[in-house]
């Protein structure tokens, strides 16, 4: 087997883990993710600053740190940290080595930007999301997702470091993988298992007990350890980390990383169709859990790409209202701002009550109201509403005492795919370029969504009406949910409570959109779970998801159900206004949610 290890699961993530993990144990690879959409937009704004930027400063930092005891021991180095200009990352990195006095061969992997062929390529790149062309507007990145087999052919040249740029984050276990094994470019189960492990370990602690749903389970959450795969030659793997490190490695925590950011069943790669509902999961001793049985197919004929467009400014006004009358006091603020400020593309208002009864310190009796605007015109965010506000400040509702603004411009996610002939793959080393052509590919099919999945059988110690005890009423759904009214009693058999007590739950966004994986610990919990979450349920429970088309996957050999609930986001990560516009709270929110559920599953 190989030893992938992960260092970095964004762009700041922890600046002693590549040491810590070099110098924790034995590993063959260091692997580190920086790149999400986000950061596209975060590394263009950088590179607009400098030119001789816009890649991930603190890899070349790290390096500084590990780069001598990853040459004296052999591991070799893959990150996507060259971000918009892996050239430059790879330059950076050659001045290091100077200084330290060391020699080592670095690549880097190009060709997923698309910024230079633009025109060529306008026509196609037509929103996957809402089918809308792109038209002639203005971009600020274009990045296709290439695969691994650039950072294989550069480890096989005799590479020490590979920089890539805009990769699918699991490529980063596959390529050494591939390399490492031998692998053909159909060994498609062997490279879909590679994905796997790769997506398990690429957003770094979230595979050893970091935002899991169950924390309190996990020791040394204070300094959690990074995660290692250890994959073998058939593409089967064990997911671990350094014995002496914090952190918690199990079927829940590898079950959670799987749910992050997917959408259903077949999980789309440039190298390999991994197919998710194959995937089996076994605690095989303190920190080890192994992952097997995944089947592959090959990839689809299209390269997704990721696209960052200018889109405007964006303000957040946050006023804390004390007290009674919160509601009118709401209004006035809704009343007052809509006379006196212009007109904005978009504007939106919210109460958000966070006051108590009878509240036992000033703090607990505010309640909090939110205001966002956004508009293409800058002039609309300087002296108009810093005015509107400070007048208010004698001439508003009783308490007022401020309210912080923040202003900013903002970028629009765009996603996108093109025939796979049109990416220019390569591997670059020691000056020579190295084509990498695309896998042989087959049209993606999806297994359906659901909304209710047939169980094949019903634990016998359930009744059917204790399986799914709200599915015909949705009033014994959380009064928090809507308007519905108060909850009747529990139906017989059954106990209110919320429904994080039985089931985690991981959510995130994917684009516009926002993902939200919900998973229980026994095959009796999923009967009832299958039979009780469906998407009507879910709509009720988080009532701001009623108007949007949600789709549900099944997960069975996982216990777990994944929802996508489409355009929660708006149009992206860096343009949604919502308090959490990366959806990371959306998997807590619905825990927090009291449900009926059956006493014998508790």
């Amino acid at each position: 087997m190989i030893r992938i290890a992960n260092c970095s699961g964004f762009y700041g993530d922890r600046l002693a883990a590549a040491r810590e993990m070099v110098e924790g144990g034995p590993i063959d690879v260091l692997t580190g993710d920086w790149l999400a959409e986000l950061t596209m937009l975060i590394l263009a704004k950088d590179r607009q600053r400098d030119p001789t930027g816009g890649y991930a400063r603190t890899f070349v930092t790290q390096m500084r740190q590990v780069m001598g005891a990853c040459l004296a021991r052999g591991i070799k180095v893959v990150a996507n940290a060259g971000g918009l200009n892996p050239r430059g990352c790879a330059d950076a990195l050659r001045q290091v080595a100077a200084e330290l006095g060391l020699s080592p061969v670095i690549a880097y992997v190009a060709g997923d930007d698309l910024t230079p062929r633009l025109e060529e390529l306008r026509p196609l790149l037509t929103n996957m999301d809402t089918g809308e062309p792109l038209g002639d507007r203005p971009l600020l990145t274009a990045n296709a997702y290439l695969g691994g087999w650039g950072i294989t052919e550069a480890l096989a040249r005799g590479a020490d470091i590979v920089v890539t740029g805009r990769t699918t984050d699991a490529a980063l276990a596959i390529g050494p993988a591939a390399w490492h094994h031998g692998w053909a470019r159909d060994d498609w189960d062997a490279l879909a298992g590679a994905l796997v492990a790769g997506h398990v370990i690429e957003c770094g602690t979230q595979a050893t007990g970091g935002n899991y749903a169950f924390f309190q389970e996990v020791p040394g959450l204070e300094h959690p350890g990074f995660p290692i795969a250890e994959i073998a030659a058939d593409g089967s793997s064990v997911i671990t980390k350094h014995t002496a490190h914090g952190g918690l490695v199990s079927v829940g925590t590898v079950t959670a990383q799987l749910l992050y950011e997917i959408t259903g069943p077949r999980y789309l790669n440039p190298d390999v169709t991994a197919r998710f509902d194959t995937i089996r999961l076994t605690q095989t001793g303190p920190d080890r859990v192994a992952v097997d049985g995944v089947r592959g197919e090959p990839p689809p004929p299209t390269t997704k790409v990721c696209l960052n467009l200018p889109g405007g400014h964006k303000a957040s006004i946050s006023f804390l209202l004390t007290g009674l009358d919160i509601p009118e006091k709401a209004d006035l603020v809704t009343r007052t701002l809509k006379a006196t400020l212009p007109d904005y593309a978009e504007s939106e208002y919210h109460l958000i009550r966070s006051d108590h009864p009878d509240p036992d310190r000033n703090e607990t009796a505010f309640a909090h109201f939110r205001v966002n605007l956004k508009d293409p015109d800058e002039k609309k965010f300087g002296r108009p509403l810093t005015a509107a506000i400070t007048e208010m400040a004698l001439a508003g509702y009783p308490g007022f005492f401020g309210g912080p603004i923040t202003t900013q411009s903002y970028g629009i996610y765009w996603p996108a795919l093109i025939p796979n002939a049109l990416v220019t793959h390569e591997a670059v080393i020691a000056k020579t370029h190295i084509p990498i052509p695309p896998t042989p590919s087959q049209p993606p099919t999806e297994t359906a969504p659901t909304d209710l999945s047939p169980i094949a059988s019903s634990p016998a110690n359930l009744s059917p009406a204790a399986l799914s005890p709200t599915a015909s009423s949705p009033a014994a759904l959380s009064p928090a949910a809507s308007s519905l009214g108060p909850l009747p009693p529990a139906p017989p058999g059954t106990t209110r409570l919320p429904l994080g007590r039985i089931a985690g739950a991981r959510s995130g966004d994917k684009g516009g959109n926002a993902n939200l994986g919900v998973w229980v610990r026994t095959d009796e919990q999923y009967a009832w779970l299958a039979h009780f979450l469906t998407v009507e349920t879910l709509k009720h429970l988080l009532p701001e998801t009623t108007p949007l088309t949600i789709h549900r996957y099944d997960f069975p050999h996982l216990k777990s159900l994944n929802f996508v609930i489409t355009g929660l986001l708006g149009e992206g990560v860096a343009s949604s206004t919502r308090m959490d516009p990366q959806a990371k709270s959306l998997g807590e929110y619905l825990r927090a949610k009291l449900v009926d559920v059956p006493i014998e599953l508790t």
